[in-house]
């Protein structure tokens, strides 16, 4: 593992915890009492830790030192480089997000994702396995088409972990300052839409860094986020932790 790669575990680890602790301290919507739901995220997560050192991250990787074509050397490092890359990654996935709702086979994997039927930080890591693992698969293309090294890469999914932490928690903020945040980036009262049990809600909202990419792509709702917003998906209840991981091999998932 690179350094780069030592250090995001460290930052998003300290990100969660912080999330984790001020949602509780300043929660935006009241926490129902849902049984086993924290059971359900943590466990999916645990999938994920486990297989991560094992599949994901070799996969990575190797896709970051098998590139395509070699960047110039003028073109290998720098902070502007470096911005442009995590903002072309941030686009990829943009589309790699409406893919997973609008592809049936891959929305049989992302809708475990919103059977959850509240949103706070520990949210941000309920995928399944095959999901992340496909996600990982996917992120080969635009890495090497395009030569991204691989510090680049980590850096991206570093941001990219801690901005998915972000606008999944239920932390308070204050009015003005999210509005203001949210021209720029995603903030959970753009998120918590997306997460809205009502379709058309769910099918918006897709951005996971930069907040540009649904206005430009006509994929942001006009609903806004209250307290009491249902969360979850329209007319079903979450399932057992057993259950969500056999979801999307099931006839009647």
């Amino acid at each position: 593992m690179t350094a780069a790669g030592g250090v995001k575990p460290l930052i998003g680890g300290a990100v969660f915890l912080l999330l984790f602790i001020g949602e509780r301290l300043a929660a935006a919507a009241p926490r129902p009492k849902i049984k086993h739901r924290l059971i359900h995220n943590f466990g999916l997560w645990a999938i994920v830790l486990v297989m991560s050192p094992l599949i994901i991250a070799p996969l990575t990787a190797f896709g970051a030192n098998h590139l395509l074509w070699a960047r110039p050397e003028a073109l290998q490092a720098g902070a502007l480089l470096l911005v442009v890359d995590i903002v072309l990654l941030d686009l990829w996935t943009y589309w790699a997000h409406r893919a997973w709702h609008r592809v049936p086979v891959m929305w049989r994997f992302h809708k475990v994702h919103h059977f959850d039927e509240f949103l706070d930080t520990t949210s941000a890591f309920r995928f399944h396995i095959f999901e992340v693992m496909i996600s990982a698969l996917l992120r080969l293309i635009p890495i090497a088409l395009l030569a991204i090294p691989f510090a680049h890469v980590i850096a991206f999914e570093t941001v990219f972990i801690c901005a998915v932490m972000f606008h999944h928690s239920n932390l308070r903020l204050p009015a003005p300052f999210e509005r203001a945040l949210s021209r720029i980036m995603v903030t959970p009262s753009i998120h918590w839409v997306h997460h809205h049990a009502v379709m058309k809600d769910t099918h918006s909202n897709y951005a996971s860094i930069l907040s540009l990419w649904d206005p430009l792509f006509a994929s942001r709702s006009a609903t806004q986020r209250t307290p009491e917003m249902k969360i979850g998906l329209e007319s079903v209840e979450d399932k057992p932790l057993l259950r969500l991981i056999l979801t999307p091999f099931m006839r009647r998932g």
